[in-house]
């Protein structure tokens, strides 16, 4: 048997065989209790700053130093 028929068949029937056990493993960690809270942080990930905009990192360490400095 050469190379390419067993890869062939390895992949016609066990990889598929993985690849939609996955495929029902990660439809099953979507769709569980627990996975609501996640999904609504990532959703809402965007309008976290609509109040504010986010911190500037930049002078936010500036101002860290500074503080700092002063002791």
């Amino acid at each position: 048997m050469d190379t390419y028929t067993f890869l062939r068949e390895l992949a016609d029937s066990w990889v598929l065989l993985a690849l939609f056990a996955f495929f029902v493993g990660a439809v099953i960690f979507v769709f569980r209790p627990g996975a609501r809270k996640m999904q609504d942080d990532a959703a809402n990930l965007p309008f976290r700053h609509e109040d504010a905009p986010p911190p500037d990192p930049v002078t936010e360490s500036k101002r860290a130093d500074v503080t700092s400095g002063d002791k």
